[in-house]
């Protein structure tokens, strides 16, 4: 069965994401994949010592994670500094689930779901055709400097829309010298969206590059 997590940004979530992980090393077995880069997106930051399993488990994805950081690695810090970010990741969830049924952010279908899926689009659609892939997409956004206005920065990033393109959770990451980078999860229809356009062509240039200096892809993986 899908495992579902929810208010992952509260202590209540984190307790229930603790429970989980008991006697794991991670969300989906032996090896890192793309549920936990999922669930790690949506945690603010780094659980407490009141939550073991939920904090080693943190701890074993950040380092995963870090080879990930084009020339960046050695400046990233994890720690409870880091401050949510405006939009709630709950609320960014629920969002995703309503704009794609088939969706789910925090687990892989099982081949049950997917066949109900399957009938109830047969039922829908008898002729569609096969849909386009997705993926899955962590992107580091940084601003000029400590200066920046990091919630006018995010609202810059959410403000792109296009066909193929769903913004999800999102947190600040300390990088040193009092700078916070926006970290924020995307789902992109594959045939539709090119993240490196969305970068160069959309990020990067007026009006987003008054607030956003760069972006770099932390992760990507195919749904």
């Amino acid at each position: 069965m899908a495992v579902t997590f929810s208010d992952l940004h509260t202590e209540e979530g984190i307790k229930s994401l603790d429970q989980f992980l008991s006697g794991k090393t991670y969300i989906s077995g032996d090896q890192l994949t793309k549920d936990d880069i999922k669930v790690y997106a949506a945690v603010v930051e780094k659980p407490g010592d009141s939550f073991p399993n939920a904090a080693k488990w943190y701890d074993a994805v950040s380092s995963q994670l870090a080879p990930s950081f084009p020339g960046h690695a050695q400046g990233v810090r994890f720690s409870g500094a880091a401050a949510p970010a405006e939009a709630a990741p709950a609320k960014a969830a629920a969002t995703a689930e309503e704009d794609d049924d088939d969706l789910d952010l925090f687990g892989d279908e099982t081949e049950e779901d997917k066949k109900a899926a399957e009938e109830r689009e047969a039922a829908k659609k008898p002729a569609k055709k096969k849909e386009s892939g997705k993926s899955s997409v962590l992107l580091d956004v940084k601003p000029w400097d400590d200066e920046t206005d990091m919630k006018k920065l995010e609202e810059a990033v959410r403000s792109i829309e296009m066909p193929g393109l769903l913004w999800g959770a999102s947190k600040l990451v300390p990088v040193g010298y009092g700078i916070k980078k926006l970290q924020i999860m995307m789902t992109i229809v594959d045939d539709l969206v090119s993240v490196d356009t969305l970068v160069e062509e959309r990020l990067t240039v007026e009006p987003c590059n008054e607030y956003i200096q760069s972006c770099d892809i932390v992760a990507f993986n195919k749904i």
